[in-house]
């Protein structure tokens, strides 16, 4: 919930950051302004706008998993991938939506971030799902009804689809 309550916070400072641009800063003031303003505080002001855009891109809502096109369904998965690969347990779980499935041995359905901070990174990423993950080919995703799979094509895998809109990951298999 926190994730998307940032989202649209980041949207709408778009939006507003945008209006206030299309409104008519002339360039006279935009000069003096960026005269004003140190050069670092400027490159970071970009930075920022570019993060921005880049995350109301990737907070687009979706109907459903069909409704997610191949570039999104890619981008969600090489973040899934990345994270995977540090073993960064805080920043899988921002990527979950909760309750979620971990098939684990006394786990099953996760009902909190907390409980799934408390399985441990070192349970969650097996060998047999950091290789998977690793070698899985994100660059012909089909949609299903149950989204869609990170694998090699064995049974490890973590799932994703939409979920409230967004893409968060929906299980994690061994």
């Amino acid at each position: 919930m926190k994730s998307k309550m940032k989202r649209i916070a980041v949207c709408m400072v778009c939006v507003v950051l945008t209006g206030a641009l299309l409104m008519g800063c002339g360039a006279a003031q935009q000069q003096n302004i960026a005269q004003n303003v140190p050069q670092a505080t400027q490159q970071a002001t970009i930075e920022d706008a570019a993060s921005a855009t880049e995350n109301a891109v990737l907070a687009a809502e979706y109907e459903d998993n069909f409704a997610v096109d191949s570039k999104a369904a890619k981008e969600f998965a090489e973040k899934v991938k990345e994270v995977t690969a540090r073993k960064d347990l805080e920043d899988l779980a921002e990527l979950t939506a909760f309750p979620v499935y971990v098939g684990l041995p006394k786990a099953g359905i996760v009902e909190t971030k907390e409980d799934f901070l408390n399985l441990g990174a070192d349970a969650v990423f097996t060998e047999e799902l950091m290789k998977s993950v690793e070698t899985a080919d994100i660059d012909h995703f089909e949609p299903s009804m149950a989204g869609f799979s990170i694998s090699d094509g064995g049974t490890a895998n973590i799932n994703f689809g939409v979920v409230n809109g967004v893409l968060a990951i929906t299980g994690i298999n061994y």
